[in-house]
């Protein structure tokens, strides 16, 4: 419970509005519409603005835009997996109108993208707590027949940069029925990644640590890393595959049965897929496979899945699908734990 409070705190205090740059973009709409907003970023064809007279952050179809004019810093990624830092200014085209990146490099450099290509879009900030997305999220279901409940409880934060990012996220499931012993579960998933030079290839590493009293798992933790790529990355799809080593090191609840702690150096296979449409629905889905190399014969595999539909402004209605499983747990130990949790979230941060 102290570990759950420490985290709502963080969320709580990342959350928390932060000083705004003055809102001097302009934004002219292809019905000409003209805005004076904040360029806040581009994510899934959705461009994401500040208004002096409107709450929070609006969304804004890309392909709607006409033309647009910021003396900001921005980062701008594309499909290729390129990178480029500069001013941005759209011209006033026929047809397919593409994007001038002025590039802040020693040549002065400018760079012609086409809108399509362009998968997403951050302020360069110089403020270290205003580079900070993320959500958190909560949940109950109460049935009256066996008097069972479930609370859920998950949250994450992302630091998005230039070429590389780091993620941290944490769920937790509580749940009980008459005449049972209440069972949970506990999982922190923090990962880091770097782009390559070469296009949309970079390296990973991760550090994941999971209880649960299902399996009877009092504390796995998990390190790993390898090298990844991304198969497709568009403004709807993106799709990475990633292989490595892993080590685990396990230890399990002493009941009656007693095991002692397992050390498991493993291969590491990690696939991720996400599904975007505007800002009103996506699915992540994240799968990993751990064949030990330590064990042979024994693996590991952890499937995790969410679909987020969008109610109003910041507040998303999600359903959650988790699972682990083990090929060779010790004996009278369960072999798997999933189930799944459906909350609100509140996501905090550019979008």
């Amino acid at each position: 419970m102290r570990l759950r409070g420490v985290l709502l705190c963080a969320v709580v205090l990342l959350g928390r509005p932060l000083a705004a740059r003055e809102k001097s973009d302009v934004l002219v709409m292809r019905n000409g519409d003209r805005l004076t907003c904040e360029i806040k970023n581009l994510s899934a064809d959705v461009l994401y603005v500040s208004l002096d007279y409107a709450l929070g952050t609006v969304s804004i179809d890309w392909f709607k835009v006409d033309h647009l004019e910021s003396s900001q810093l921005f980062v701008v990624k594309t499909a290729e997996g390129n990178v480029y830092s500069g001013v941005l200014s759209m011209p006033k085209t026929a047809g397919e109108r593409p994007v001038s990146i002025e590039v802040l490099d020693s040549n002065g450099t400018t760079v012609a993208l086409p809108r399509r290509e362009i998968t997403g879009m951050d302020q360069e900030f110089q403020s270290f707590w205003q580079r900070f997305n993320g959500k958190v999220g909560l949940g109950a279901i109460y049935n009256k027949g066996n008097e069972s409940t479930q609370y859920s409880l998950s949250s994450d934060v992302d630091y998005p940069r230039e070429r590389w990012a780091a993620s941290v996220s944490y769920d937790s499931t509580l749940s009980s029925s008459k005449g049972t012993s209440p069972s949970s579960r506990n999982q922190i998933d923090a990962s880091a990644y770097r782009l390559m030079r070469w296009n949309n290839w970079y390296y990973k590493g991760i550090a994941d640590f999971l209880q649960s009293s299902e399996q009877g798992i009092d504390l796995q933790s998990t390190f790993g890393g390898g090298v990844g790529r991304y198969l497709k990355n568009t403004n709807h799809t993106a799709i990475t595959l990633t292989g490595g080593i892993a080590y685990q090191r396990i230890t399990y609840t002493q009941t009656v049965v007693t095991a002692p702690p397992e050390n498991v150096t493993s291969g590491w296979i990690s696939a991720q897929v996400k599904l975007y449409k505007f800002d009103r629905t996506n699915l992540t889905v994240s799968a990993s496979l751990l064949p030990a190399l330590s064990d042979p014969g024994r693996v590991h595999f952890n499937l995790n899945t969410s679909y987020y539909i969008k109610i109003w402004s910041k507040f998303n209605f999600n359903i959650s699908f988790y699972g682990n499983w083990d090929t060779r747990p010790p004996r009278t130990f369960s072999g798997s734990d999933y189930g799944t949790s459906t909350g609100l979230n509140w996501t905090f941060g550019n979008r």
